[in-house]
């Protein structure tokens, strides 16, 4: 089961990440995942929220270019090997991962590893196949 994530193009500069979780939080806009990567002129703002109609709202209002993308959450045992598992998967079945980052301490003692992918739906149900747990965007509190 695909997430919505949500990602802003941000201007690489001081204040930018403020702004946007300011007015994100003065909206009520709760995140469940944040990440950012970032060039030399702008940054990739990734998020995952409890309210991406909400969130998009806002951004639109003022003006912030953004895209919406399915990713999958993918739940692990926070220990080590964990990871590799779930790699050798996609790995045999030539599923190519473009990017990865994760999220740590929830309340389940796991680890989410939130994955943009070229083929998210395949993926999921190969994941399943082996046993292991895909999030839904509530799993991430």
């Amino acid at each position: 089961m695909a997430i919505n994530q949500i990602t802003v193009f941000l201007e690489n500069k001081a204040g930018a990440l403020l702004n946007v979780t300011k007015l994100l939080s003065e909206n009520k806009v709760d995140l469940r995942a944040i990440n950012i990567a970032e060039t030399a002129d702008y940054g990739l703002l990734r998020l995952i929220t409890a309210d991406n109609a909400a969130a998009e709202k806002v951004l639109k209002a003022e003006n912030l270019i953004f895209t919406e993308t399915p990713v999958l959450a993918v739940a692990i045992d926070d220990k080590p090997g964990a990871l590799s598992s779930v790699l050798e998967v996609l790995a045999k079945e030539n599923i190519d991962l473009h990017y990865i980052y994760s999220i740590f301490g929830n309340k389940d003692a796991k680890a989410y590893m939130i994955m943009q992918l070229q083929d998210v739906d395949k993926a999921a149900e190969l994941l399943k196949q082996n046993g292991m747990t895909i999030a839904d965007a509530c799993d991430l509190t």
